[in-house]
Formats: C-alpha cells, sequence, structure tokens
C-alpha cells in the first residue's frame, strides 16, 4: 500500500505552485486591481468573469458559484483528482521530489492513477515518434509528405507511426513497468484472446494533449487497404481523455487565442497543422465528435468571453452540404458565446489542408479573412432552393429564414436582420418581415415557457473517502450577507483588512468582538482570526497569515468564506493605507454604537422609571455613555477608538 506523502512536502508543493501559473493554463486571466486577477470560471458556465486570483496569498474564488481555496483544491476540482494524484502531479510539474511515511518512495507504485495513465502515455507518444523514423514507417511519411508537411512539422507535431504487430507498444510499456490492466484503462490496448494487444497498428499517429500539454489520447489515421478499421481511429474514453471537452492544438494555440481573441475551429487533425503552418495559430478540432458544450465553455474561458469582450470564434467547413449541416449544427450553439461567431467555407469544398496543399499559405489566411457572420451564412442556408421571382416561394423562404432569426437573443441583432432579411426576400415590405420574424420569436418564447426544462436537483453527497476532494460547501439559508446593507458592507471590508493587510489594522482589530459583526459569517471568520492569534500576532505578519486562518475555521463553509474575502480587491482604486484602515474600523464602530443606541432607547422604553428606577438609571447611563463615545468617534475618529468605557 503507498505511503503517506509527509506533511512537510506537502505543504512545499502548496506553497511553490502558484495558482495563477496553474489557472492560465486553463482560462485567460485579466487584472482585477489590488494585485488579483480574474476570468471566467472553470466551475461553473457564465457570461461575466466573477472568479478571481490572488497571487499575493496563492489563493483563488469564483464570486459566481462560490467555490474556492488554494492550488490544490483548484487542480482537484478541474481535473477530478485526488488528493495524492494532485500533490505528485504538481510536484512533478515544479520539479519537487516527494518523500513517503511508510518506506520511502517507490517509483511507479506509489503513483496515483492519472499520474500512472499521463505517464504511460507520454512514454508512448515518444516511442511513436521514434517508429516514424524506422524504414517500416515510410508509408506515412509518404502520407505526410503528399500533404504537405516535412520533417520539421511532423516534429512539431510530435507526430509518430504504430507498427503493424499486435504487440509492439504492449511489450514496450510492460517493460517499463506498466501493467495490463492499465494499458486497457488507459486506452492504449484491446483485450484480445491472449491478453492485451495494441489498439493502433499500421497508423499515423496524432498525440493528443490537454490543455497544460499533457499527452492523453492519439488520434490515429488508417494508411493500409488491408486495414479495416475506421479511416481515424481515436482513444475511446478514459479516466483522462473526455472527447467532449478535449481540442486537439489546444496546447498549441491557447496563448495566441488569449493574445489575439480569435479561435479558429476546424475539422481535423491535418487541417490543424496546414493552418498553424501558414501562420493562422488560433487552429484547433474537435477529436472524433461535434463541437458542444464543454468545448465552448473551455474557449470561453480562454477568450474571456464576456460582455465586456467581443473576440471572434470562426468555424470552417467544406462546402458541401455535410459542411453546410456541420455549420447549422455550430449555429444552434452560438448563442451560448458572447464573442462573434463567423463561418469561414470553401467554395470549392477544399478544407484548409487541400487548399494549402493547392494554393499555398496565403489562401489559408485568406479563407479565414473572407469569413462571413454565422447569422447571416444561416439565413442563406435557409433561403437557398427556394424560388424568389415567385411570391409562393419568397412566403416559404421568409418562413424558412424567420425561426432562425427569431432566435437571436440580440434584440437590436434581430432587428437589424429582419430588416436584410427583407432585402434578401425582395418584399420591398420591411414592416411585413419584422412582423413576421417577431410573431415567429413570441410562439417560440411561449413554447419554451410552456416546455422549458425543469431544475435538476442536486443529488445529496455523503462525505469524502480519505484522499477524495471534498464536495461544494453548501452554505444554509440565510448564511449569505445582504450586499445591499452599508453595515455589512464595512464589515466586510473590515474583515477583508484583516486578512489582506492586518498591520494596517492592528492592535484595534484584536479589540473588536465577534458580536459587532452582526452578519453571521462574518462573525464566523471573526472567530476564526481570533483563534488563529489575532492581527497582532506574529503569524499575521508572515505569507501563510490566511492560511492559519482557514486552518482555525470550524467547518468548510467558513473556510469558504475567508478564501473569499481574502481574495476580493478593495473598494478603492489605490493600494489600502493606514487612513483608508482607520476609517474603516471606526466607521465600524460607530455603526456598532448606534445599534447598541437602538437597543438601549428600546430597552428604556421597557422599563417602568419608578418601579424599576435603579434599572432605569442603568440603561440610562448606559445610552449616555454610548452617545457620548460615538460623538468622539465622529468628531476625532481613530483617536476614539480607545475611549474608556467601551
Amino acid at each position: 500500500m503507498a505511503g503517506r506523502i509527509r506533511e512537510e512536502d506537502v505543504r512545499r508543493v502548496r506553497e511553490t505552485a502558484r495558482i495563477a501559473e496553474i489557472a492560465e493554463q486553463h482560462l485567460q486571466l485579466r487584472n482585477a486591481g489590488g494585485g488579483n486577477f480574474k476570468g471566467l470560471c472553470p466551475f461553473h458556465d457564465e457570461k461575466s468573469p466573477s472568479f478571481q486570483v490572488s497571487p499575493a496569498k496563492n489563493l483563488w474564488y469564483c464570486f459566481g458559484c462560490g467555490e474556492g481555496g488554494d492550488v490544490l483544491d483548484f487542480v482537484m476540482r478541474l481535473d477530478h483528482t485526488t488528493f495524492s494524484e494532485t500533490v505528485e502531479r504538481l510536484a512533478q510539474q515544479y520539479g519537487i521530489e516527494l518523500r513517503y511515511e511508510e518506506g520511502g518512495y517507490t517509483p511507479g507504485r506509489q503513483q496515483g492513477r492519472r499520474t500512472r495513465l499521463v505517464e504511460a502515455h507520454k512514454i508512448a507518444a515518444q516511442w511513436f515518434t521514434d517508429q516514424l523514423g524506422t524504414p517500416e514507417a515510410e508509408t506515412a511519411r509518404r502520407f505526410l509528405a503528399d500533404r504537405g508537411f516535412e520533417q520539421e512539422a511532423a516534429e512539431r507535431f510530435s507526430l509518430g507511426y504504430a507498427p503493424k504487430g499486435w504487440e509492439n507498444l504492449v511489450r514496450f510499456l510492460r517493460g517499463k513497468g506498466f501493467t495490463p490492466q492499465e494499458m486497457l484503462e488507459g486506452g492504449l490496448a484491446s483485450e484480445g484472446r491472449n491478453g492485451p494487444m495494441d489498439r493502433f497498428r499500421g497508423r499515423l499517429i496524432w498525440p493528443i494533449r490537454d490543455i497544460t500539454g499533457d499527452v492523453i489520447g492519439f488520434g490515429a489515421r488508417k494508411l493500409y487497404d488491408d486495414d479495416n478499421g475506421p479511416k481515424y481511429l481515436n482513444t475511446p474514453e478514459t479516466p483522462i481523455y473526455k472527447k467532449s471537452q478535449v481540442l486537439y492544438g489546444l496546447d498549441l494555440a491557447k496563448k495566441e487565442i488569449a493574445k489575439s481573441g480569435r479561435a479558429v475551429i476546424v475539422e481535423g487533425y491535418t487541417d490543424v497543422m496546414a493552418c498553424h503552418l501558414a501562420g493562422a495559430g488560433t487552429a484547433i478540432a474537435t477529436c472524433g465528435t461535434s463541437f458542444g458544450d464543454e468545448h465552448i465553455k473551455v474557449l470561453r474561458r480562454l477568450l474571456m468571453d464576456s460582455g465586456e469582450f467581443r473576440g471572434e470564434v470562426i468555424f470552417t467547413f467544406d462546402g458541401d452540404a455535410a459542411g453546410q449541416k456541420a455549420a447549422l449544427r455550430a449555429f444552434e450553439e452560438d448563442q451560448k458565446f458572447v464573442t462573434r461567431t463567423f463561418v469561414a467555407v470553401e467554395p470549392r469544398g477544399l478544407d484548409p489542408c487541400d487548399l494549402r496543399l493547392e494554393h499555398g499559405d496565403e489562401a489559408v489566411l485568406g479563407l479565414i479573412d473572407a469569413r462571413v457572420p454565422l447569422f447571416e451564412f444561416a439565413i442563406k442556408s435557409r433561403i437557398e432552393g427556394h424560388d424568389l421571382s415567385t411570391v409562393e416561394g419568397r412566403v416559404a423562404a421568409l418562413d424558412a429564414a424567420a425561426p432562425v432569426i427569431a432566435g437571436i437573443k440580440d434584440q437590436a441583432l434581430r432587428h437589424t436582420y429582419a430588416v436584410r432579411l427583407d432585402s434578401m426576400l425582395g418584399f420591398l415590405d420591411e414592416k411585413f418581415v419584422v412582423g413576421r420574424v417577431a410573431q415567429v420569436n413570441r410562439w417560440q418564447r411561449e413554447r419554451a415557457a410552456r416546455g422549458g426544462p425543469g431544475q435538476v436537483p442536486h443529488q445529496s453527497q455523503g462525505a469524502p473517502q480519505h484522499g477524495q476532494q471534498a464536495p461544494p460547501a453548501q452554505r444554509p439559508a440565510g448564511f449569505r450577507p445582504d450586499p445591499r446593507d452599508s453595515r455589512q458592507a464595512v464589515q466586510r471590508e473590515v474583515l477583508k483588512l484583516a486578512l489582506q493587510a492586518p498591520a494596517l489594522v492592528a492592535p484595534a482589530f484584536d479589540h473588536y468582538e465577534a458580536d459587532e459583526f452582526t452578519a453571521p459569517p462574518y462573525a464566523a471568520v471573526r472567530a476564526a482570526i481570533a483563534v488563529a492569534g489575532g492581527v497582532s500576532c506574529e503569524a499575521a505578519q508572515t505569507s501563510n497569515w490566511v492560511g492559519e486562518v482557514r486552518a482555525a475555521a470550524p467547518d468548510d463553509i467558513v473556510r469558504h468564506m475567508v478564501t473569499e474575502l481574502a481574495v476580493e480587491s478593495m473598494h478603492r482604486t489605490a493600494d489600502a493605507d493606514r487612513a483608508y484602515a482607520d476609517g474603516n474600523l471606526v466607521r465600524l464602530r460607530v455603526f456598532s454604537a448606534e445599534r447598541r443606541i437602538a437597543d438601549a432607547k428600546s430597552r428604556l422604553l421597557r422599563i417602568d422609571p419608578v418601579r424599576e428606577a435603579e434599572q432605569y438609571a442603568q440603561v440610562w447611563q448606559e445610552l449616555n455613555t454610548l452617545e457620548t463615545y460615538k460623538r468622539a468617534l465622529v468628531d476625532r475618529g481613530a483617536e476614539a477608538l480607545y475611549a474608556p468605557g467601551t
């Protein structure tokens, strides 16, 4: 049984692995002020960025879905890995040698499941690449040359060759210490009558990498006539390969996509290669499946696809009927982007690979530049085939195109395309066409209201087993603070200061009691800070201060709130200083005094001044003291924070 990773090594991984670096492998981050960064959350679908990263605290938090934590939490939740697998993966990435409590480190035996499968694919990819240089691979090299890809291109994309034999790769991996079960589970082998056999045989191989660059699968092209398999054979669904989430070439294109705000979606591996070699470095492709919801989510995060940003997603399709059908499928997904979507269709039916081969790199770039808006393409596709020389044909074309325009969510864009449709059809009756589209839009909304899908309830989850990630914390009703309450806003700001800049609020903050924080989550965070030693303790002056408070939190719910407050920017453009901290501390005390004054007045009204004279006098004195203190706070500010009687 694998030993437990030593705590000091886990701590070293947690401190060395930078959340900003890891997050940027999956999404585009932009400056959010105060040293923080923001992007589209990878854990839920959103239109505007609410995911924030604090490099200084090495923490992340999403203000949309409430997920948050450190770098280990991020990787576990994103890749669904166990705690041990996550530590091992990051340790390998950052060159940290791990030690285990029981028996030391045994390579291959104590690695996590995902780590083992990724390592097997890495070794297999290099082996395939080596085979491409063998005499048997002449057919594969000729195939590439015939399509305009020389050795340099093959090396750039790490192409390989799978020999014809039944167990070449299986024997090689077995010699590297991998078990038959691991080969089968990773999709590198298939079950044969006498044990595992190579899944890929006699084929040209493309390694498929995830967004971080790890090889997680392969695409294999048939080369020989006696191969009865499909033209392209891909890795099946495995623990590390989910085709609905994988985009070929994304590891190479992600930086250029984020930089340029443009992504080009092509249909095959050779098309990705052709585009990149031609200078269109944002080309990517799906792997044996159509472009769908999960692909959109991945791409939106890289594009920072929100209401604040207008980039381009360009779909390239063959000009034949199948290509047009694929483009119309893309139209159905279009409005899940905020980014503008386009279609680039080669009229002669040439894909980017063939276009480059016949007409060169400039033709590929010209195809992409000649893109047309996807809405326009979809409308024209619906009109085609109708006889627009007759009234009947124009009406039929209107009925075919109206649902497309009616489905456009942007009202201004919908109206503009309705007006344009009138010009396309030659009605010369703009009001009639716009009205027809509006009528169809109304029908669509009514139908959706009657038969829209219901909410899928969340399934309850038990406590996680050792080594598994914990489920997201569920906040009880009423736990969330009220963002409209100015008093709670000040409480929030003071807690942010205590977590992010404790020296600015020390030692005054430590004299504030939990009951001064009227929102339950804020009171819980105040209590956790006290348990951690308060803002005046030595730990508060270290980079691990937030970690200490998170460790002192009684449960995941409070831990989430600590993370949220530690990552959120201050409510000011400039960096927080002592004056800003003092101002918030004073405001909090003023609000607290006002609340106690109101409480004292309420008690006075309930006391009989004759029969309960002594009690009445005590409360009256308390009220006078509180009002005097409040006036001092207003007049003298921070100087009055430690006035007698408070």
